[in-house]
């Protein structure tokens, strides 16, 4: 009898942790758009686009995606999540990304300070793009 209250207990806590502010509901994210060019090696560029830093200060689910690039770019290039107010710490990274759809997505396990960059993953940039992304996040 005893582990069943225990186990009920602790089930109990478990539940009011989460309704005490633990998780953003992924519908009231806040959502930050940034605007970024990248200028590939081939034109004597980094091939890396700035880093755009924003906060996450509660746990739930974030979503990246590119929803523009101009001149209109059609192939694969790489997004990059990095944790740490300097963006040294990678978190997620996706080297076929493409324009329109979600580059990068997941678990916020860690509130704190993110980056976000775009980069010419496969080498196949061949002018300088200039870009929006958005992020949604906790």
């Amino acid at each position: 009898m005893g582990f069943r209250f225990l186990t009920a207990f602790l089930a109990a806590a478990a539940l009011a942790t989460i309704s005490c502010g633990g998780i953003t509901d992924p519908s009231q994210n806040t959502t930050e758009t940034f605007n970024g060019t990248v200028t590939p090696v081939s034109l004597g560029g980094s091939g890396l686009g700035p880093a755009h830093h924003f906060n996450m200060s509660n746990n739930g689910e974030y979503t990246v995606k590119v929803s523009t690039m101009t001149p209109t770019f059609n192939s694969f290039f790489g997004t990059i999540l990095t944790f740490g107010s300097d963006c040294s710490s990678i978190v997620q990274q996706n080297v076929l990304t493409i324009v329109g759809s979600q580059a990068l997505g997941g678990a916020v396990l860690q509130k704190g300070a993110y980056c976000v960059q775009v980069y010419d993953a496969q080498g196949t940039m061949t002018a300088t793009e200039n870009y929006t992304l958005t992020v949604s996040h906790p």
